[in-house]
C-alpha cells in the first residue's frame, strides 16, 4: 500500500465518514450513483471470478488431472486470499481512501487472470487464483463503505441489496455466456476475457471515482497502521462479535460452494447435463440473485427483529441442502437450486445487522471483519466439501449427497451458535420498525 497520503478532498477516515447525516440525500446524487456503479463494476468482476470453477471444472480436470479435493482447493483459494487480506484492505481504506485502495489492489486480479490463462500447470493456476483473490478483496467492501458514507443510513439495507444485485451481473457472465465460450474455445479464453474486463473496470474507477467531502465532515488526524490494527482488534473483545462471525463464515459460503463449485459437476455427473445446460441453470440462479438482495433489503424488519429473521432463513437454507442431498430428481434439484438463489438474498440482512451492532466509529472495521469472515468461510467450506467428496468416492458413497449433507450440517450448527451466543446491546435500543438501523 503506498505511503503517500491521499489529498484532503478525497476520503476521510472511517471513524468520521461513516457518521452519515440522517437528513435528505446528499447533493449531486447522480454523481454519487455514477461513482457507486463504477465501484460495482469491480464487484461484478469479483463475483465472476469467485464462481468460475463451476463452469471450468470439467476443463481443468481434463487438462491437469485434478481430483475433487484439488478442485475444491482451487475454488477455495480465492476465498482464502480474499478473506486474509480483507482486514488490510479495510484499514487501507481508512488510511488512504476507497479509490486509492481499489486502484492499487485490483491490478493484481488482472495479472492473476492473465497468469491463469497461460498457466502451464496446476501450481501456476493456483498462483493466479491467489493474485485474483487479493486483487478482488476490496471490491464489495468499498461499495458498502461508499453507501454508508454518502447515502442515508435508513436506506443502507436496501441500497446494499441493490448493490449486490448489480454485482450479480458478474454471476450472469459465468452462467450460459462463459459456459458457451469455454465449450467452444476452452477455459483459457475465459480467463483472458475476464482479465480484459477487469482492466476496463479499473480504468472506469480511475476515471469516475473521486469521493466528495460530505457536508459537515471535518478533517481528522490520520491513524498509523499500528493504531488501526489495534482498533480492529477491539472488535474481538466484544461478546457479540463471535456469533456474527460464525454465521458469516457459513451462510454465504454454503451458497457460493453450490453456485461457484458444485452446481456444474452435480448437474453434469448426476443428471448428464451438458456444460451449456448446466450454464443455463447457473444463469437462471444469477438472474434471480440480481433482485433477491434488494427484495430482502426492502423487507428488512428493523434491528430489533432482524436477527430472528436471519436465523430462520439460515435454517431454511440448510433444510433445502438436506433435501437436495437425498432427492435424486433432476427437475426437483434444479427447482431447489433456484429456490436457494432466491433465498440467498437474505445475506444483505447480515450486513445490516453488522451495521446496527456496532457504534459508528467501529462500523467500517466491523464490515471489513465481517467480509473477511465470509470469505474465509468460503475457503474453508469449499476445501472441506472437496475433501468430503473425495472421502465419499473412496467409500463408495455418492459424493454430491455427502457434500450437500455436510453443507446442511454446517448451516444448522452456525445458525444454532448465532441463536444462542450474545447479541449486541445496541440492538435492544434500536426501534422495531422496518429499515431501522
Amino acid at each position: 500500500m503506498p505511503a503517500a497520503p491521499e489529498p484532503p478532498h478525497h476520503d476521510t477516515p472511517t471513524t468520521q465518514a461513516l457518521q452519515a447525516p440522517d437528513c435528505a440525500p446528499p447533493p449531486r446524487s447522480r454523481l454519487l450513483w455514477a461513482m457507486l456503479l463504477s465501484l460495482l463494476s469491480a464487484f461484478a468482476l469479483s463475483q465472476a471470478f469467485r464462481t468460475i470453477t463451476s463452469v471450468m471444472a470439467t476443463g481443468l480436470q481434463q487438462d491437469f488431472g485434478l481430483n475433487a479435493q484439488s478442485l475444491g482447493a482451487f475454488a477455495g483459494l480465492f476465498g482464502l486470499s480474499f478473506g486474509v487480506t480483507q482486514l488490510l484492505m479495510g484499514i487501507g481504506m481508512d488510511l488512504y481512501g476507497l479509490r486509492r485502495t481499489v486502484l492499487t489492489a485490483f491490478p493484481l486480479a488482472i495479472a492473476g487472470s492473465a497468469l491463469s490463462a497461460m498457466a502451464p500447470s496446476y501450481g501456476w493456476l493456483m498462483a493466479g487464483q491467489l493474485l485474483i483473490g487479493i486483487g478482488c478483496s476490496p471490491a464489495f467492501l468499498a461499495c458498502t463503505m461508499f453507501i454508508s458514507r454518502h447515502f442515508p443510513i435508513d436506506r443502507f439495507a436496501f441500497l446494499s441489496g441493490v448493490g449486490m444485485g448489480v454485482g450479480g451481473l458478474g454471476l450472469l457472465f459465468t452462467g450460459t455466456p462463459l459456459a458457451w465460450l469455454i465449450q467452444h474455445h476452452g477455459w483459457r479464453v475465459g480467463f483472458a476475457l475476464l482479465a480484459a474486463m477487469a482492466a476496463a473496470s479499473w480504468l472506469l474507477i480511475w476515471w469516475r471515482v473521486h469521493e466528495p467531502v460530505r457536508p459537515g465532515a471535518q478533517p481528522a488526524a490520520r491513524e498509523s497502521w499500528g493504531v488501526a490494527v489495534r482498533r480492529m482488534a477491539e472488535l474481538f473483545t466484544l461478546a457479540h462479535t463471535l456469533g456474527i462471525m460464525i454465521l458469516a463464515m457459513a451462510c454465504y459460503a454454503s451458497f457460493l460452494s453450490l453456485r461457484g463449485l458444485w452446481l456444474g459437476p452435480l448437474l453434469i455427473h448426476r443428471y448428464d447435463f451438458s456444460l451449456v445446460q448446466s450454464g443455463n441453470v447457473a444463469l437462471l440462479v444469477s438472474l434471480i440473485s440480481l433482485f433477491s438482495p434488494a427484495f430482502f433489503g426492502r423487507m428488512d424488519p428493523g434491528a430489533a427483529r432482524r436477527r430472528r429473521w436471519i436465523n430462520n432463513y439460515s435454517l431454511l437454507m440448510g433444510s433445502l441442502f438436506l433435501v437436495m442431498a437425498f432427492l435424486h430428481h433432476a427437475a426437483a434439484n434444479v427447482a431447489l437450486i433456484l429456490a436457494m438463489g432466491l433465498l440467498s438474498g437474505y445475506s444483505v440482512l447480515q450486513y445490516a445487522d453488522v451495521r446496527s451492532s456496532y457504534p459508528p466509529e467501529l462500523t467500517g472495521r466491523a464490515l471489513s471483519l465481517f467480509t473477511m469472515a465470509m470469505f474465509l468461510g468460503v475457503a474453508l467450506v469449499q476445501w472441506l466439501t472437496g475433501w468430503v467428496a473425495a472421502w465419499a468416492q473412496a467409500w463408495g458413497v455418492e459424493p454430491y449427497q455427502a457434500v450437500m449433507a455436510s453443507i446442511a450440517a454446517i448451516l444448522v450448527g452456525a445458525s444454532t451458535a448465532f441463536r444462542y451466543l450474545p447479541a449486541s446491546p445496541l440492538l435492544r435500543q434500536a426501534p422495531a420498525g422496518p429499515g431501522a438501523a
